[in-house]
C-alpha cells in the first residue's frame, strides 16, 4: 500500500490537496449559510444534514446504537449509520451541496411570494396565509411533516382565524400544501415530556385545545375546508364545523383516537352522529374507520368530491364564484344557520377536553403512544 502511494503523480497530489482545501472551505461556509435559513427545512432533512455533518468531521458512525425508545437519538443514529464508509470529503462536497439548494430553494420561495399577486399576512412560520380575489386562504405549511399540527401551529392558526374574520374578504378557506391535507396532531406534543411536567402538559393542551375549537365555532363568515390529501384527527373532527368540505379524489379521512388510547375532539361526539348517523359515526370514531374521499361524501361528512388531476382548478373558479356574493348578506345568513347551536357546541367543546385531558394522563394513552413510536421505528 505505500508503495503504491509513493507511485501517484505529484500532480495528482497538487490538484487533490486543493480540491479538499476547497471542499473544507465550502463546508465551513454551508455551516454559515445553514444558521441564517428562516425556515425549518424539516426533520428528514436535518437528519441528513446531522449525519453528512458527523461523516465529514468523524468519519463512518463509531458510537454505539442507541435504544428504542430514544426515539430522537436512534433517528440520528440511523442517519449517520445509513452513510456507509462515505469518505470525509465526499461527506463535506454533499453537506454543503444539500445547504446550497436549501438557500437557493428559499431565495425562490421569497421571490416567488414577492410577486404573488396575492398579498401575505402576517410573520406566521407554520401555516401561509393570502388574500385574494375577496377570498381569505389559510394554509397548512409544514409539508416535510405532512402539515402535522404542533403547538406554535395551533396558536398560528387561531390567530389567522381571528384575523380573517375581521378582515374584508368574504369567505375563508382551509387546505394544505403537499400532498396531505394534515396528518393531524404531531405526536411529538407528547414525547421529551417529564413525568413531573405531565399534569401541566395535559392541562395546557386542553386550554389550547378548546381555544382551537371555539375559533371554528364562532368563526362569522363561510368557512370552507378544501381536502387536497389524506386527513388525519383533529382535522377531520373540525369538518363538521365547517360550511362545505370540498375534497380531492385521493383524500382519505380517518380518526384513529381509541388507537392512541384518546377520544373524539372537534365537537365530533355531538356532530359525527348528527351528520352521519350513530352507527356509521361509531364505526369511525370508536373504531377508527378510514374513510375514502366518496364515503365520506356518502355520508355527508365531504359537500363534494372531485377527480384530483382538475381538483384545484375546479374548486378554486367554485369559491372565486361564491367570493363574489354580496358579503354581508353571506355572513348573516350563516349566523342564522349556526346561531341556534352554538351554545351546544361550547358546551360539547368543554367536555371533550375535559375528558381528553384525563385520557392524556392516563397509562392507557401513554402506552398507546410509546406503542405507536415503537412501530413507526420499525418501518
Amino acid at each position: 500500500r505505500r508503495a503504491q502511494a509513493v507511485c501517484i503523480p505529484a500532480t495528482h497530489l497538487h490538484l487533490t490537496a486543493a480540491t479538499m482545501q476547497v471542499s473544507q472551505k465550502d463546508f465551513e461556509k454551508a455551516q454559515e449559510q445553514l444558521k441564517l435559513l428562516k425556515k425549518d427545512p424539516g426533520n428528514e432533512t436535518k437528519l441528513k444534514l446531522y449525519a453528512l455533518f458527523k461523516q465529514a468531521t468523524e468519519g463512518p458512525c463509531n458510537a454505539p446504537k442507541p435504544g428504542m425508545l430514544d426515539f430522537v437519538k436512534k433517528a440520528k443514529w440511523d442517519a449517520w449509520s445509513s452513510l456507509g464508509n462515505l469518505s470525509q470529503d465526499n461527506a463535506r462536497q454533499k453537506y454543503a451541496e444539500l445547504v446550497s439548494s436549501l438557500v437557493s430553494a428559499e431565495s425562490a420561495g421569497q421571490k416567488k411570494d414577492a410577486s404573488a399577486e396575492e398579498s401575505r399576512h402576517g410573520d406566521y412560520e407554520t401555516i401561509l396565509v393570502t388574500t385574494k380575489n375577496n377570498i381569505t386562504k389559510i394554509m397548512f405549511n409544514r409539508p416535510d411533516r405532512k402539515n402535522a399540527i404542533n403547538h406554535k401551529m395551533y396558536r398560528e392558526i387561531i390567530r389567522a382565524l381571528e384575523e380573517a374574520g375581521k378582515d374584508d374578504s368574504t369567505i375563508a378557506v382551509i387546505t394544505g400544501n403537499g400532498d396531505y391535507y394534515s396528518s393531524g396532531n404531531d405526536l411529538n406534543n407528547f414525547t421529551n415530556i417529564q413525568p413531573s411536567e405531565m399534569e401541566k402538559m395535559a392541562s395546557d393542551g386542553a386550554v389550547l385545545l378548546k381555544e382551537f375549537v371555539g375559533h371554528f365555532i364562532d368563526f362569522p363568515k363561510p368557512l370552507i375546508a378544501v381536502v387536497n390529501g389524506p386527513a388525519i384527527g383533529i382535522c377531520v373532527t373540525v369538518l363538521g364545523l365547517c360550511d362545505i368540505v370540498y375534497a380531492s379524489d385521493r383524500a382519505t379521512f380517518h380518526s384513529p383516537f381509541s388507537q392512541l388510547g384518546q377520544s373524539p375532539e372537534g365537537c365530533s361526539s355531538y356532530l359525527f352522529p348528527k351528520i352521519m348517523g350513530l352507527a356509521k359515526a361509531s364505526e369511525i370514531l370508536l373504531f377508527n374507520k378510514k374513510l375514502t374521499a366518496a364515503e365520506a361524501c356518502a355520508q355527508g361528512l365531504v359537500t363534494e368530491v372531485f377527480p384530483d388531476r382538475t381538483f384545484q382548478k375546479e374548486v378554486w373558479a367554485r369559491l372565486e364564484a361564491y367570493a363574489s356574493l354580496p358579503k354581508n348578506s353571506l355572513a348573516v345568513s350563516k349566523q342564522l344557520l349556526r346561531s341556534m347551536e352554538k351554545e351546544k357546541l361550547h358546551a360539547v367543546n368543554s367536555r371533550e377536553c375535559e375528558v381528553l385531558k384525563e385520557r392524556w394522563l392516563s397509562d392507557e394513552c401513554m402506552n398507546a403512544i410509546v406503542s405507536f413510536f415503537q412501530k413507526k421505528s420499525k418501518l
